[in-house]
């Protein structure tokens, strides 16, 4: 072997060497979560922070790594070439491209990339520097790829795309903690609280209330000793009052307030006026996304809102508890009642209430049953069916079978859910 092919095998090696760092690079910096690059900056890492900044700048970066890897390919695949021609003469251009193609497989792009995407991390500290210096070399050269993009773009009359849309923070999270989950690294109860706290913007306060045919309200005109054992034989401790109407609600009422409003009155309960202990009603909007009531009920120190629709009709009552199950699950105590409207079945289905919500039966469990279309599982129902539907009569969608149990009028008010078998295939 002469001294030139010796040299030319050596600048392959080292071509090879240099498409294995930009391809690990691109993974590693592609791959290395933003999170714990962020919390290591925060503890003064300097190679975090470079990092940071590399990834602050997609483009750029993206573009410096894949035009200096291509051309390091390029480059040891010319050299290649030259020196299995210059061996083997003609039939050296088979050996080339095959040697070649098994050569930057290997060593120039999965093991780089393997080892990138199991220590991202490592390796995009570890890579920064230098990837910093190549960023700011081949910076000149990415802008004018970029601007002949666009000129392209503008002659096939496309505009040239500002950057991914990708997917929003929220998002992201949500992704993460499912892939966790799936991996064994969340727990079931942990991955549900995680993304009840995410869902809270994408929520509205119509979707948690307590509808007003299930409220438990009292009549404001009843006589002081009606209204006490009402409000001492309620689960709840903040019951709304109406006076005329049941949709005209005129105030609050809490145990404890009326509790110390009866000892000062002592045994003349006729000094009692409900009305006077009351808070004033509060009503808020039933497109109130669960995040914007929360800081709502913060802000104002207070549990209990009216949820009315766009004609000012009472429609339903929401509580700060509400919210806050939404995240952490079913909150009970002594006096709540135990009934949860959904039991088990044999087969692995269940037969459930049909005011019981979607989303807890999905959460409770782990199905897909679509959320968007009905609060409860009657609405879910009678929306896909387009009909109230009868007792016995069956549907099937969205993977799941539904069995209509019992109807009372127009409420559907049991039904039988269980997910549809797969036919094996012939």
């Amino acid at each position: 072997m002469t001294l030139g092919l010796a040299l030319l095998l050596g600048i392959i090696c080292v071509l090879i060497i240099l498409s294995a760092f930009f391809s690990g690079s691109e993974t590693a910096l592609t791959a290395a979560s933003r999170a714990r690059i962020h919390a290591l900056a925060k503890r003064g890492s300097k190679r975090a922070r470079l990092v940071n900044t590399l990834m602050n700048k997609p483009e750029k970066l993206i573009g410096a790594i894949l035009l200096g890897n291509n051309f390091v390919n390029i480059l040891a695949s010319v050299l290649a070439t030259s020196v299995f021609i210059t061996v083997f003469g003609e039939a050296g251009l088979i050996y080339a491209t095959l040697s070649m193609t098994v050569l930057v497989l290997i060593f120039g792009e999965v093991m780089p990339k393997t080892y990138a995407i199991t220590n991202p991390e490592r390796a995009a500290l570890a890579v920064a520097p230098a990837i910093r210096v190549v960023v700011a070399m081949l910076g000149p050269v990415t802008n004018a790829v970029q601007m002949i993009v666009r000129v392209l773009f503008r002659l096939f009359g496309r505009k040239k795309p500002k950057g991914m849309a990708g997917l929003s923070a929220r998002d992201e999270l949500r992704s993460a903690i499912e892939l966790h989950h799936k991996q064994g690294g969340v727990v079931k109860r942990d991955r549900d609280m995680l993304g009840g706290v995410l869902d809270l913007h994408d929520m509205e306060v119509e979707d948690v209330m307590i509808h007003r045919t299930a409220m438990h309200t009292i009549n404001a005109d009843d006589g002081p000793g009606e209204i006490i054992d009402q409000v001492f034989g309620s689960p709840y401790t903040r019951l709304p009052l109406w006076q005329g109407k049941p949709e005209n609600i005129v105030g609050i009422l809490h145990a404890k307030t009326l509790l110390k409003a009866v000892r000062d009155a002592g045994e003349d309960l006729s000094k009692l006026n409900v009305r006077a202990i009351a808070t004033p009603p509060w009503f808020v909007p039933d497109t109130t996304s669960l995040r914007a009531q929360l800081n709502a009920f913060l802000r104002r120190k207070t549990h209990v809102a009216l949820v009315v629709d766009e004609y000012g009709e009472v429609q339903g009552l929401v509580t700060l508890e509400d919210i806050i199950e939404e995240i952490v699950g079913e909150i009970t105590d002594e006096h709540d009642e135990l009934e949860t409207g959904v039991r088990s079945l044999p087969d692995g289905g269940v037969q459930a209430d049909g005011s019981f919500p979607v989303r807890d039966l999905n959460r409770a469990m782990d199905w897909e049953l679509p959320e968007d279309d009905a609060t409860t599982l009657a609405g879910l129902v009678i929306h896909k069916a387009q009909t109230i539907p009868q007792p016995g009569q069956i549907f099937s969608f969205d993977g799941y079978r539904f069995e209509v149990m019992r109807r009372y009028r127009n409420k559907i008010t049991s039904l039988k859910i269980s997910r549809e078998k797969k036919k094996a295939a012939r």
